[in-house]
């Protein structure tokens, strides 16, 4: 994939906010007039979360949705049920037991994704006004 393509994609997630699915952006570079397809926009997606420069995560139905990553080392994200407002969270305990559980069972070199979902306060404090 050309380094154009990738480029258009990765300005277009960063343009919006939050987390956003594969054909939430590819709908919006079609609709700015873009000809790039959609197998394009997931090779894209792909190579920017191998080299770490967007964060993905699964939502409650499965589906991968991504944004531009806001810090480069490993973290984790709080993730609201409701309005999709992220935080990114270091869980240096969560470090601690995937290498002690991959270690108990012989495996080296771990990777995990961890997403914890909720309710943000302001989401929270609507809820109770209702």
């Amino acid at each position: 994939m050309t380094t154009v393509r990738r480029e258009v994609v990765r300005r277009a997630l960063a343009a919006g906010e939050g987390f956003r699915s594969a054909q939430d952006i590819y709908a919006t570079l079609r609709a700015e007039g873009s000809k790039i397809g959609l197998t394009t926009v997931y090779r894209a997606l792909q190579a920017m979360s191998e080299s770490g420069e967007v964060d993905v995560l699964r939502t409650a139905e499965g589906e991968a949705v991504y944004r531009a990553c806001a810090t480069e080392d490993h973290h984790h994200h709080l993730v609201c049920r409701s309005c999709g407002r992220t935080v990114e969270v270091e869980g240096p305990a969560v470090e601690k037991w995937a290498d002690s559980v991959g270690a108990e069972h012989g495996f080296t070199e771990m990777t995990h994704t961890v997403e914890i979902f909720g309710t943000c306060p302001d989401c929270a404090a609507k809820a109770r006004k209702d």
